[in-house]
C-alpha cells in the first residue's frame, strides 16, 4: 500500500513552487542611466577692440638690385700686358689708370707716322713752289697750259698725301694712348682677369676682357607689375596731377625688417608683356653707403593709394572657412559668435579689416582653438600696438 505524506509537507512543496513561479513573472529593474558629464569651465581667451588708424596701402614685389652702369673693361690695341694698377675690388674714378700695355710698338709706330708726315709737307711745299714758278712761266707764255695744270693737281696731290699723314699720326696717337687703360666710369672694379705678361688681343669683338667695373650710387631695383595695379597707380597719380614716375616706392633687403631705403620710380615699360600680363617698373635708390651691392635679393613696394581710416586685426585672430575669413567676437554676456569679415592688406603686423567689423567690438585675439559658436569665454582685455607701416 502506498504511503501518503502528511499534509505540511505537501503545503510546504505548494508554498516554494508558488514563490518561484511568482519570481520568474516579476519585471526586471533597468539599470540606472549615467549621470551627465559636467559643462566645461569657459574657454579663457585675450580679446581687444581692432586698432582705428590711419592706413597707407602698399603693393609689395620682389626683384634683385641692379647697377646704374655696367662696363666690361677690354683692351683697344693687342700686347704684353706691362702693369696692373689697381686693387680688386677697389673704388675707381673716371680716368684712373688700370692697366698698362706695352706702349713700345705703338711709340714707334707713331714716330713713323710723324716723320711720314714731315715727307709729305715738305712735298707739299714743293710743289706749292712749283705751282708759283709754273704760274709765273704762263703768264710769260714760256710753258704749256698742259704743263701748268700738271703742276697744279702735284700740289693737290701731295695736300692730299699730308692729310692722309696727319690722320696717321692721330691714329698712332689713340694706339698709344690706348695702351694705358684707363675707367670709363665711377664705380667699384672686381678683379683682375688675366695677369701681366699675357698676351691680350685689342680686334674689335674678340677683345680680350681685363676686368669689371659697376657704378655703385644710385642703383636700379627692377620689378614685374599686374595689370590691375599698374592702373591703380596711374588712376592714383592722375587724382595726384603728376605722372606715374616719380612716385614713391621703399626698399627692404632679405635681412631686414620694415622697408628703411626710400626711393621713386623713374622708369615703366612702354608695353605690357602679353605673357605674364605685367609691366616692368623700375625703382631708383640712393646708396650712398654701398650697403645695395647689385645683384642683391630684394622687396620693393609701392604705394597703393591715399591715405584712409581703417580697422587693423592681427593675422592671429583671423580664422578661415573655406573662401570666407571670419572672427569670433565677444557679446556683453560673454557669448562669442562668429563675423564674416572682408581682409584687407597687411599693414606691419596687422591686417585690415574691409568690412564686417566695427570698432566699438571686442575680438577675441589669442585662445581660438577651443571656441564654439554661443559658447561661454572668460575674457582677458589687452590692447592692440599700432600697425608700424
Amino acid at each position: 500500500m502506498k504511503k501518503i505524506p502528511p499534509l505540511s509537507a505537501i503545503s510546504h512543496t505548494l508554498l516554494i513552487t508558488l514563490l518561484l513561479l511568482s519570481g520568474c513573472n516579476k519585471p526586471q529593474e533597468s539599470p540606472a542611466a549615467p549621470a551627465q558629464p559636467p559643462a566645461p569651465p569657459p574657454a579663457k581667451v585675450k580679446i581687444a577692440q581692432p586698432l582705428s588708424q590711419q592706413v597707407t596701402e602698399w603693393d609689395e614685389f620682389t626683384g634683385r638690385v641692379e647697377a646704374v652702369n655696367t662696363v666690361e673693361v677690354r683692351a683697344r690695341v693687342s700686347g704684353y700686358l706691362e702693369k696692373i694698377n689697381f686693387t680688386a675690388g677697389a673704388a675707381v674714378k673716371k680716368g684712373d689708370l688700370l692697366f698698362v700695355i706695352d706702349p713700345k710698338p705703338f711709340k714707334a709706330q707713331l714716330s713713323y707716322a710723324l716723320a711720314e708726315l714731315e715727307q709729305a709737307k715738305s712735298r707739299r711745299e714743293l710743289a706749292k713752289n712749283e705751282l708759283a714758278r709754273a704760274k709765273n712761266l704762263l703768264q710769260a707764255k714760256a710753258i704749256s697750259t698742259e704743263e701748268y695744270d700738271a703742276r697744279d693737281k702735284g700740289l693737290r696731290g701731295t695736300t692730299a698725301a699730308v692729310e692722309s699723314a696727319t690722320a696717321q699720326v692721330a691714329s698712332a696717337q689713340l694706339n698709344l694712348e690706348f695702351t694705358e687703360v684707363r675707367a670709363p666710369i665711377n664705380g667699384r672694379i672686381g678683379r683682375e682677369l688675366i695677369t701681366v705678361g699675357n698676351l691680350v688681343n685689342g680686334s674689335g669683338g674678340d677683345a680680350t676682357k681685363l676686368a669689371t667695373i659697376v657704378s655703385m650710387n644710385p642703383v636700379y631695383v627692377a620689378v614685374d607689375v599686374d595689370e590691375r595695379a599698374i592702373l591703380s597707380y596711374r588712376r592714383e597719380a592722375q587724382k595726384q596731377g603728376r605722372k606715374l614716375e616719380g612716385t614713391k616706392v621703399e626698399l627692404a633687403l632679405s635681412d631686414e625688417q620694415g622697408f628703411p631705403h626710400a626711393g621713386h620710380l623713374d622708369y615703366v615699360a612702354p608695353m605690357e608683356n602679353p605673357v605674364t600680363g605685367t609691366v616692368s617698373v623700375r625703382g631708383v635708390f640712393d646708396n650712398a653707403d654701398e650697403l645695395l651691392s647689385p645683384g642683391f635679393f630684394a622687396r620693393m613696394r609701392i604705394r597703393g593709394g591715399a591715405a584712409y581710416d581703417g580697422l587693423l586685426l592681427p593675422d592671429r585672430a583671423i580664422g578661415t572657412d573655406q573662401a570666407d575669413h571670419f572672427v569670433w567676437v565677444m557679446s556683453p554676456d560673454k557669448k562669442v559668435t562668429q563675423h564674416k569679415i572682408i581682409a584687407g592688406k597687411k599693414i606691419g603686423d596687422l591686417r585690415v579689416i574691409s568690412q564686417g567689423l566695427k570698432a566699438d567690438e571686442w575680438v577675441v585675439i589669442e585662445g581660438l582653438q577651443k571656441l564654439r559658436p554661443n559658447s561661454f569665454v572668460e575674457p582677458e582685455k589687452i590692447t592692440l600696438a599700432p600697425a608700424a607701416e
